[in-house]
């Protein structure tokens, strides 16, 4: 099996597409033509990280947090980042990276934080926007089945739990073809009227382009008609952070138990104790501050995330119970979403997880 395959199937489940503007996802280093070995799952990758590859025979290093973040202007050695580049090549090893779009995507790093803690009814905390396509069509009645669902296929159709979905509405096309035109039904240079049906289905933005190839394999007519159009409503199947609530409330000692118990953090940083219940958190694996606000809005009783700053525990004391177990800390679950999906797929496939310490922080 070739190393594109796995990092293909990987583009598909965690879209790249659904990564920040700011971010670097996907291949980061290597030959994905290469027959693929191993790979070895990490949060982080560094020289150490890749001399652990080479001696468990991995060929393939999947991470969490992006090798290549910032450009590089040269390949000298002359930073941690250069030279485990440098490693990765040497050691025709290929560096795959899953960053913010797993943050974003279903299933994805706040929702396994999320599980960990044993919360239930998981909403998305802040859905992503603009990130929906309309597509509009029309299809002759005799074959409106099979163009249907070769667009579902294709990823069109799927809003919450259902899939399928999508709207048909009878009605009357015309069309008359010129000497060059080979009409499915018709004759060139005659008007022609079909029956036909008008269907439109909702697309995420990164399958408009296997969805529009899917129609037009799939339609009968020489020149099929379609429509794009951007949707702006909210996708609550993708953004960053989560709520969900715990099946009974506890008092804010018992939650910071229960952070100290999934989370194993090194400092567990938080608001003073407000002796309010905690049933609703809210919850963001990594940097989430930018995210308070929503938690407040969502009407969580706390909000778990990392790297908040001092002005935010101060902004927060009255309205919602923080804490912060750590960047590592709430991200560290990542490697086995990503274990979970590949092995799935490829069964047979050698995956393993590092045992390299990359947390770089420490407490005294």
């Amino acid at each position: 099996m070739k190393i594109e395959e796995i990092c293909r199937y990987l583009d598909e489940k965690i879209p790249p597409a659904l990564q920040e503007n700011y971010d670097n996802c996907g291949v980061q280093a290597g030959n994905t033509g290469d027959e693929a070995t191993a790979a070895l799952i990490t949060i982080d990758v560094n020289e150490e990280v890749l001399t652990e590859a080479v001696s468990k025979d991995c060929n393939l290093v999947i991470s969490h947090h992006p090798l290549i973040f910032s450009p590089l202007k040269s390949l000298a050695g002359n930073s941690p980042v250069q030279r485990a580049v440098m490693a990765a090549i040497r050691n025709g090893i290929t560096v795959y990276t899953a960053h913010t779009n797993l943050d974003s995507v279903k299933g994805g790093v706040s929702y396994i934080m999320a599980s960990k803690m044993g919360l239930k009814k998981l909403e998305v905390l802040a859905p992503l926007r603009e990130k929906l396509v309309k597509l509009v069509t029309f299809i002759p009645h005799s074959h409106s089945g099979e163009v249907k669902e070769a667009l579902f296929r294709a990823g069109a159709g799927k809003i919450g739990n259902y899939d399928s979905c999508g709207y048909s509405l009878s009605g009357e096309g015309t069309f008359r073809g010129n000497e060059d035109a080979s009409p499915f039904t018709g004759e060139p240079g005659k008007l022609h009227a079909e029956p036909e049906i008008r269907f439109e289905t909702i697309i995420p933005s990164f399958a408009v382009a296997a969805a529009v190839k899917a129609l037009l394999q799939a339609h009968p007519y020489e020149e099929p008609a379609f429509d794009l159009y951007p949707v702006l409503n909210e996708w609550k199947e993708a953004g960053m952070g989560v709520t969900g609530v715990l099946d009974n409330e506890i008092d804010e000692k018992g939650f910071l138990e229960l952070c100290s118990t999934v989370f194993s953090p090194v400092c567990l940083r938080h608001t003073r104790l407000r002796n309010k219940p905690v049933r609703k958190v809210a919850l963001c694996g990594g940097a989430g501050g930018d995210l308070l606000k929503h938690a407040i809005a969502s009407g969580a009783d706390a909000f778990v995330t990392a790297d908040l700053k001092y002005h935010q525990f101060a902004q927060a004391e009255e309205e919602i119970f923080l804490v912060d177990p750590g960047h590592y800390e709430t991200e560290k679950f990542s490697v086995e979403i990503i274990h979970d999906l590949l092995i799935k797929k490829f069964p047979n496939f050698a995956l393993r997880f590092s045992e390299t310490g990359t947390n770089p922080i420490n407490c005294y």
